[in-house]
């Protein structure tokens, strides 16, 4: 994979993941340095975002077992969702980054 593709896919990764966050995208050039707005800032960033759902979804499925009156089945399927999906994105982010990086190191010098 190309330089310019994974920059790409990581802009389109920050502008999905920033959207669903309901925050402004930032663009690709401020993933690169070590501030706030660094690759591992956002890394980290989407990281907490799926723990986040992850436990709202087990949050609002144990109030709805528990028998909240106040939580329907068709929300806690929403989330529980909402919440897979973003598991699976941040499994395919991690598999691209692996293989990137694997890459980068079979280059020859």
């Amino acid at each position: 994979m190309s330089v310019p593709a994974i920059e790409s896919t990581l802009q389109q990764m920050a502008s999905l993941a920033t959207g669903a966050a309901g925050r402004p995208a930032e663009d690709a050039s401020q993933l690169k340095g070590t501030g706030p707005g660094s690759f591992g800032g956002e890394l980290k960033a989407a990281v907490e975002r799926i723990n986040e759902l992850q436990q709202a979804a087990g949050e609002k499925a144990t109030a709805f077992q528990a028998g909240a009156p106040d939580v329907a089945l068709h929300e806690v399927m929403v989330d529980m969702q909402k919440a897979s999906v973003a598991f699976q994105m941040g499994v395919q982010v991690r598999n691209r980054l692996v293989s990137a990086y694997k890459d980068v190191m079979n280059m020859p010098v």
